[in-house]
């Protein structure tokens, strides 16, 4: 995870974090499909895709400006 304020770096974490995402999405669906996958090397898929997730919506988040309240 890159800690910056820089929207530029901000938002191509963003696109690399959102294409291993998909990716394992991909990956897991085909596991799923052939059904002689090994149940723990697809749960550990789904714990990293969750994870990516988290970090795609915290990255989006920092995005956001903050509002005087």
């Amino acid at each position: 995870m890159i800690d910056s304020d820089d929207p530029a770096v901000i938002a191509r974490q963003l696109a690399e974090l959102r294409l291993e995402h998909r990716d394992l999405d991909a990956a897991i669906d085909l596991m799923v499909q052939a059904g002689n996958s090994d149940e723990l090397t697809i749960k550990r898929l789904k714990k990293r895709r969750l994870w990516l997730k988290d970090c795609i919506a915290r990255l989006e988040s920092a995005l956001i400006p903050d509002e005087p309240a």
